[in-house]
Order: C-alpha cells, then sequence, then structure tokens
C-alpha cells in the first residue's frame, strides 16, 4: 500500500534557481559562461558559489579558495556583486508575486509555491512551466523545477532536475521516485547521518522505509522516525506566506523628549546592533529597514529603504543613520526612536562566504556568543558611549 496515496492531494511547486550567483556574474559578464568561474574572493576566502564546470574538477560551495585553485588553477574568481544578486532575486520575486497568490521564498534563490486548485482551471504542469519559462525569458537566469504533492519530494525533484530542467511527480508514485536514490539525496542528511545509516547498511531510501520505524528510532531517535517518514514522501508542511511581512524591531519613547544628537545617534546604534544581533540568532536576513521618529507633539515619521540582504551590523547601522539623516528635523524634540527589519528571508550560507563578510560575521558571532553568556550589556559598540559624534 502507497501510504502517500491517502494524504490529502496537494500540488507544490519548488522552484531554485541554478547557481545562482555564478548565473548572475554570467549574465553581466557573457564571457564567462561555459567555464569553470568561482566567486568568493581572495586566496585567504573560501568558495560562495561555482559553476558546473567547475564542480566537474571536485569543487564545492565552502571550500577554502586555495584549495579550489589546486583542483582546477585556471578557473576564474570573481569577487561577487552582492547588489546584483539581491536585484535579481527582488525581480523573480515580483514575476511570482505577479502570477500565484500563496507561495513562500524560502532562501534568495529558492521559492515554494502552492498550485492546489488550480488543476481545475488550468493545469497545473502547465501552469508551472509557464511560470518557470516566463522567470528564465525576463531575467535571463536558468532555473530548475520541481512539481509533487508536497515541499520535500518537490525540492527533491528539483535536484535531481538540475541543471535547468523540471521534473514532475504525481500524486501516489512518490515511492518510485524516492526509492532508488541513496541515502545522502534526503535534504537534512548530512556526512555524519550517511556515515551512520550506512553503518547498518542502509545505503537507499527504499532500505529506510523497509526498516521498522522503531529500529530506526532505536538508531536515531526522533530523526530516525523523520527519516523514515521522508522515506515515504510524507510531509505536509504548509506554504509559509508571511514571509515578507515578518519583520523585527525595538524601539524607545523616553522619560524626557530628546534634542541631543549624540544621545539619538548612540539609542539609535544601539537598537540597530540589538535587532541585528536577533536578526541572526533567528537565522534570519533583512532586505529593508526603517526608523521611526516620534516627535514630542506625537506627529511620527517613518523612512524606509530596500538594501541588499544582510545581517551585518556595520551595513545596518550606515543604512539607519543615513534614514535618521533623512528623516530628523533638527531641533525638534524627540520623543520615541524605533529601528524596523522586515522583508526577512532565511539565512543563507552563501551570503556570508564573501571574504570580508565571512570575517566580519564570525566577529558578529562570537560578540554574540559573548553577549549570551555574559548578558546583552556585556559588549556594546563604542558609539553608544562616545560624547563626541557628527551627525
Amino acid at each position: 500500500m502507497n501510504v502517500v496515496a491517502e494524504s490529502v492531494k496537494r500540488h507544490i511547486a519548488h522552484f531554485d534557481l541554478d547557481s545562482f550567483f555564478v548565473s548572475v556574474e554570467i549574465l553581466n559578464n557573457p564571457s564567462l559562461k561555459g567555464k569553470p568561474v568561482l566567486v568568493g574572493g581572495s586566496e585567504r576566502g573560501v568558495v560562495a558559489a561555482c559553476s558546473y564546470e567547475a564542480r566537474k574538477y571536485g569543487i564545492q560551495s565552502a571550500m577554502p579558495m586555495k584549495t579550489a585553485m589546486k583542483l582546477c588553477p585556471h578557473a576564474i574568481v570573481v569577487s561577487g556583486a552582492r547588489g546584483e544578486y539581491s536585484r535579481y532575486s527582488r525581480w523573480v520575486t515580483d514575476i511570482i508575486t505577479s502570477k500565484v497568490p500563496l507561495f513562500e521564498k524560502a532562501s534568495i534563490d529558492e521559492f515554494y509555491i502552492d498550485f492546489t486548485g488550480m488543476e481545475k482551471f488550468f493545469g497545473v504542469s502547465k501552469s508551472t512551466r509557464e511560470l518557470r519559462e516566463q522567470i528564465m525569458r525576463e531575467t535571463g537566469l536558468p532555473i530548475s523545477c520541481g512539481l509533487s504533492g508536497s515541499k520535500l519530494v518537490s525540492k527533491m525533484a528539483t535536484n535531481e532536475a538540475k541543471p535547468n530542467g523540471m521534473l514532475e511527480i504525481p500524486n501516489g508514485r512518490e515511492t518510485e521516485f524516492l526509492w532508488p536514490l541513496g541515502i545522502e539525496k534526503i535534504p537534512g542528511v548530512g556526512k555524519h547521518t550517511e556515515v551512520q545509516l550506512k553503518n547498518i547498511g542502509i545505503y537507499t531510501i527504499e532500505q529506510i522505509a523497509k526498516t521498522p520505524i522503531e529500529m530506526m528510532e532505536h538508531h536515531f531517535g526522533k530523526w530516525g522516525e523523520a527519516l523514515w517518514r521522508k522515506a515515504y514522501g510524507l510531509d505536509y508542511s504548509a506554504i509559509e506566506t508571511g514571509w515578507e511581512q515578518k519583520s523585527m524591531s525595538h524601539e524607545n519613547t523616553f522619560d524626557e523628549d530628546k534634542t541631543d544628537l549624540v544621545f539619538l545617534h548612540s539609542e539609535l546604534v544601539r537598537m540597530t546592533e540589538q535587532t541585528a544581533y536577533d536578526l541572526r540568532e533567528d537565522e534570519k536576513l533583512t532586505g529593508c529597514v526603517t526608523v521611526k521618529i516620534r516627535y514630542s507633539d506625537f506627529e511620527t515619521t517613518s523612512r524606509q529603504e530596500v538594501i541588499d540582504y544582510t545581517a551585518l551590523d556595520d551595513q545596518l547601522i550606515i543604512k539607519a543613520k543615513d534614514l535618521f539623516t533623512k528623516s530628523y528635523q533638527k531641533g525638534r524634540p524627540v520623543r520615541l526612536l524605533g529601528i524596523r527589519f522586515s522583508q526577512l528571508i532565511p539565512f543563507t550560507m552563501q551570503m556570508s562566504l564573501f571574504d570580508n563578510n565571512e570575517e566580519k560575521l564570525n566577529l558578529y558571532k562570537a560578540v554574540d556568543d559573548i553577549k549570551n553568556h555574559f548578558g546583552s550589556d556585556s559588549l556594546s559598540k563604542a558609539s553608544t558611549i562616545k560624547k563626541n559624534y557628527e551627525l
């Protein structure tokens, strides 16, 4: 009996922009097409992304650049245009928004789309194919797609369809697709779990499915049950539609109205730093910053701007200060000051792998660890306590 066939029939598509950072670089410099390209930076950095031509040499994301260059000495290294990545990501998001009512932006280059119900009108396969073709036609980006009854199976189908392909798994035929695949194809199965599974003689997804669930739980606990369910394609996780509306913010209503620019600046930096800390703790990136000012007469102004996706204090503080400078009416007493990050997306590993950004992120994470251990007030930026600062 096929367990999946008894579940509620949904139609979920997974779209994944192929080698996204590399694809954007090729669009901006067509001479890179067909060549082994590494996005990352200097030899001291790591590979943020690599072309399929580079992967043939054994190069992978997160590999030290020095190692990658040894594997492929003639590879072309580009530093990466983060602003362009954010721009293209938003372009694809806008196209999807114009065509479907229900979707989730899972990362800067990955989307889940719910086509359930559209089979009655346009045909799910046709709608999925046309949307994919529109994205490729308008942006020039290659994109792979999987279509099935769940997020899990669709993502796995996308991985099998790469590069630049589409694979549909009809409802009720999940195990036909899943069972021949190796265990390493299951999302969430890393090297450690792969070794553990192979140590007990499990190499394929079919072998997981045919192993008693009690035995899987004995070896892996709750993760064992989850693996068993994944082996049957059982996944009822919903499309997270509120990804763009979610936000993080901090604001402070002062005991006395303030006109001191040094104080207002230090408060703005303090709150931006605090909100950026929350952002990293939740493993999110923000794509929009808002500064809120309420004056003594309760008149309230808010100014926001879209930014390149980030979770780094220095970039967010620069933007917050810029918005404050543009908004603040000098001399007017301020009752409340606030900062908000919106258009949040899950943190993507590649966004942290660019040379100096990786170093910065590691620094901020080290600071976060100190705050987690000793309290949030254990470390503060100098600008929050300095007495002389000019806006």
